[in-house]
């Protein structure tokens, strides 16, 4: 039951796979994109972020002096490098730390605990994400050492802290930013793919399209033209379609001759024999052979002619040939008379071969014709399908009379080559056989059975949908 669930499930068509693959491709290459972008702008970003507290180091530095007679540190006094230090909790902070427990903080730094205390050696530099009591920083140290006069050195170390939180809001709005621009221009590059692929793969819509022109009779060949890759392809199926109609007319001629080179030996042995001179036993022997070789010729002739499912078919409108046959049997049993009744959906069309569609009517009908009292009713059924891609609609077919039916230990012989329903009756027997033959040729079913509502035999044929 799996691999049959399988084998239904409906492959993806050309667009769907090539979209797909695109897409895929797509999300790859867009995505390392922006990983990239977005670890190239990350770094440049901290690049930045270090370089600024770097310049406000030395800025502060340049305002920092020492007394050389008492060693003590002359703090900074100048308007600060970025007017944020001099504004509480702002969320730039610098901190000077000396020896002797120096300790010098911008105004930012009012109400916050910068665990900023460390003396670095000279020339030392730092830079880094630091966990704070005001929350994570970027924190840049640097150490120096201050050569007095009398040549001794006072080490200074100046840290310069920015919250975190700004260097995340600029990378926050760089990401929205840069991936907003990169979906865009993925949903870009994807509907121009759809126009790219729609515009290449629209000579295959095209030969499709006249492909099924001709199954619904509307077209001979394909016409074109096509690119040079689908163009051999189109050549190639205008052959097939060309030899299967060539092979068909051909196979019906020679069946025909077949036909004619039999039936008159047959009828000059019919007639000698008939003529009485030859022993009256032997005679009757040898006209019931070609008798029954009659009717083998007449059933294999019939049979061959049925051309069966056939792809490049056009719709015949059953009405029309209905009442034609229907004449036809009525000036036949015109002292029977009888009354045809049709319930045919209008536009109801059968997909194949005409001579099929009359033999089929035709047997079916002479059939109910015969066994008749008074009554024979034909419906025709058109089936409707919610598939868009079925135009062949299923077609049911029956034909009811209110005769005396068939027995049911007799409906599979019935239907049997050589076999009739009442052996009184004039006829090969073949009629059944051959419509079973038909039906079967067009891949649908034929079932007999009693009229519900006729009373007598109702033969319904039914034709799939394609």
């Amino acid at each position: 039951m799996q691999s049959e669930g399988i084998d239904a499930r409906k492959p993806l068509s050309l667009a769907a796979r090539s979209t797909i693959a695109t897409l895929l491709v797509l999300i790859g290459f867009l995505g390392l994109t922006g990983f990239a972008l977005d670890r190239a702008y990350a770094q440049a970003a901290l690049a930045g972020l270090r370089g600024r507290l770097q310049s406000y180091v030395y800025a502060y530095l340049a305002g920092v002096d020492v007394s050389n007679r008492s060693d003590r540190v002359i703090p900074p006094d100048m308007p600060p490098p970025n007017p944020d230090f001099a504004r509480p909790g702002s969320g730039l902070y610098v901190v000077i730390v000396g020896p002797n427990g120096f300790r010098w903080e911008a105004a930012s730094s009012l109400g916050r605990e910068l665990p900023f205390k460390a003396l670095l050696p000279a020339g030392t530099v730092q830079f880094g994400p630091v966990s704070t009591a005001a929350g994570p920083m970027y924190v840049l140290s640097q150490g120096v050492e201050w050569i007095l006069e009398d040549g001794k050195g006072y080490p200074l170390t100046v840290y310069v802290a920015e919250n975190e939180a700004v260097y995340q809001t600029g990378l926050v709005a760089y990401r929205h930013t840069l991936f907003s621009w990169l979906g865009a221009l993925g949903l870009a590059l994807l509907v121009l793919q759809q126009i790219l692929l729609r515009w290449s793969l629209s000579p295959l819509g095209r030969m499709a399209t006249d492909l099924r022109k001709i199954e619904r009779g509307r077209a001979e060949r394909l016409s074109g033209p096509y690119p040079r890759e689908v163009a051999a392809l189109a050549h190639g199926l205008n052959r097939f379609i060309e030899s299967e109609r060539e092979h068909l007319v051909r196979y019906r001629n020679t069946l025909d001759d077949l036909a004619h080179s039999l039936k008159t030996p047959l009828a000059v042995a019919r007639s000698r024999l008939e003529s009485g001179d030859a022993d009256g036993i032997v005679r009757n022997d040898l006209l019931a052979q070609v008798q029954h070789m009659d009717q083998i010729v007449a059933y294999q002739l019939a049979r061959a002619k049925a051309s069966g499912h056939s792809t490049f078919a056009a719709p015949i409108p059953v009405q029309a040939h209905a009442e034609a046959v229907v004449r036809s049997l009525e000036r036949v049993y015109a002292a029977k008379n009888i009354l045809c009744e049709f319930d045919i959906d209008e536009g109801a069309c059968f997909y194949g071969d005409e001579g099929d569609l009359l033999e089929l009517l035709g047997n079916l009908l002479e059939n109910a014709f015969k066994w008749t009292d008074h009554r024979v009713l034909l419906s025709v059924k058109q089936g409707a399908s919610s598939n868009p891609q079925v135009w062949r609609m299923g077609l049911d077919l029956r034909v009811e009379d209110d005769g005396p039916g068939i027995p049911p230990d007799q409906l599979e012989r019935v239907l049997q080559r050589g076999v009739r329903g009442d052996e009184r009756v004039q006829g090969h027997g073949i009629g059944l056989a051959i419509v079973e033959d038909i039906v079967r040729g067009y891949r649908g079913t034929l079932h007999v059975d009693r009229s519900g509502e006729l009373g007598g035999a109702c033969f319904h044929a039914s034709f799939p949908e394609a």
